[in-house]
This record gives C-alpha cells, structure tokens and sequence, in this order.
C-alpha cells in the first residue's frame, strides 16, 4: 500500500463514517414513511447504494481502481443504482426509491441534495476530463430527470419529473421540460408581453423579488394575463355558438322556402 493512500485512508475512515450516519439520519426529514433507523438500514436501497459508493469511492481515492469499480458494481446489483466510484458526493444526500439512478464518474453532487427514481446525471462526450454536471447545495432532481453534460445546477434548484437539462440552471431556480426551460424565465416573458399590450412600462422597477412594490406589479400583470387567456376563450366560445345559430337559421330559412306539394 502507497504510504499516501495510507494516510489517506487513516484521515477518510472516520469522515466516511460520520457520513454514513448523516445518510441515515436526514431519511427522517425527507422521507415521511421512515419509522426506525433499522428499518432505514435495512430496507432502503438509496441509503445501500450510498454506504457501498462512501466504500468505493475511498478506494477509488486510495488508487485501489479495480477494487473500487468491484464495489460499486456489486452496489448496482444489489440496489438497482448505478454511482460510479470516482463521482464526489456530498453529506446528508438523499436518493429516494432510487432504482435506474446513474451517476458518472466526474459528477459532483452538493450537500443536501436529493435524487429521485430514474435520475441521470451523464456526460455528452467521451473525451476525458470534466463531463458530468455538478449540483451545488440543496438541489432537487424529480423522477427521470436526465441532466446531461459538465453543466452547473445552481444552489436549492429543482429539476422536474422526466427533463432533459443540458444547460447551466441558475440558483433557486426551477427547470422543466424537453429540452428544459426555466419557468420563471417563462413567467416573466409573459408578464413582458402582457405589460407591452396593456401600454405598461416599468422603467424604474428593478429585479429585486422582494421589493413589495415589484410583488405587486407582478401579481396585477400575472391576473391581466389571466383576464386575456379568459377573454380569449369565452370569446371562441361565443363565436362558436354565433356559428351555430346562424346556420340553425338559414337551415330555417330554406326550410321555409320548400316548394308545398
């Protein structure tokens, strides 16, 4: 064994530990069907996978490679989730259910993150070097979300059900979609295109979200949005109905004008 890696393993053990025991615990605080630390140790499968990578990745940084991706590998057949040695993961991650969950090798995932189902966190090249996403902390990642790519998912970010992200998403922000789109980007060209029909221009009003002048512009304009798409359908819908009582009457009218036999 390499002096360094010994070192290594000496400082690590302990840290892995105390990591594991953080996995355990914040399953109370994410997960309402938790009842005991047992049942957690034993039945879930996210927090399985999560102890043999906390292994696996110490070998890994031990330079003990083919150890390491033996570990993982046995973690992926015995939990369905598929964490590659080299990915850096956080304390107090949370991958619920977890079953096809695939993290790569040059993934890093923040403290406090949690993964549902069907996650994929995978490179778009095959070159070597950085290729998988980073999650700062708090991140959210909904069922089969794939975030794809050496891109950064902001701080308390969430990442809906089934998007494909292959682009940066900034902090506290959340993404949706495929490919996916921000929706509070979408909101506000939506408010832009309310305020410009209705000869609204807020020159003197900044991006400050707090500012309880800014909530209430944001509201008015978000209900006037509300009052077109309202108006457009009753709109359709009376057109429809003149529709149909115009052609009720002229099947009238040449009714009326049938030759008496």
């Amino acid at each position: 064994m390499h002096t360094s890696a010994f070192k290594y393993g000496l400082w690590h053990n302990t840290a892995m530990f105390n990591h594991i025991k953080e996995d355990i615990s914040i399953v109370f605080e994410r997960d309402p069907a938790a009842r005991t630390r047992f049942e957690i140790l034993t039945t879930y499968p996210g927090v399985h996978a999560l102890i043999m990578h906390r292994f696996s990745h110490w070998l890994w940084k031990a330079d003990f490679f083919w150890l390491g991706r033996f570990f993982s590998h046995i973690g992926r057949w015995l939990t369905g989730i598929e964490i590659h040695p080299g990915a850096t993961i956080g304390r107090r991650v949370f991958i619920d259910h977890g079953m096809g969950v695939v993290i790569g090798e040059t993934a890093v995932i923040g403290d406090d993150c949690t993964l549902y189902h069907g996650v994929t966190l995978g490179g778009t090249s095959w070159n070597k070097g950085k290729r998988h996403p980073t999650l700062e902390q708090g991140v959210v990642i909904g069922a089969g979300a794939k975030v794809l790519g050496p891109i950064t998912i902001g701080k308390n970010a969430k990442i809906g059900s089934n998007a494909v992200v292959v682009k940066d998403v900034p902090e506290n922000a959340t993404a949706v979609g495929i490919p996916a789109r921000i929706l509070e980007e979408e909101k506000s060209k939506q408010r832009e295109a309310t305020a410009q029909k209705i000869g609204f221009a807020a020159y003197a009003v900044g991006n400050d979200e707090n500012d309880p002048m800014i909530k209430a512009l944001h509201s008015l304009l978000d209900h006037a949005n509300k009052q077109d798409v309202a108006l457009e359908t009753l709109k359709a819908q009376i057109a429809l109905l003149t529709d149909e009582k115009a052609d009720a009457e002229l099947a009238e009218a040449f009714a009326s004008k049938k030759p008496k036999k």
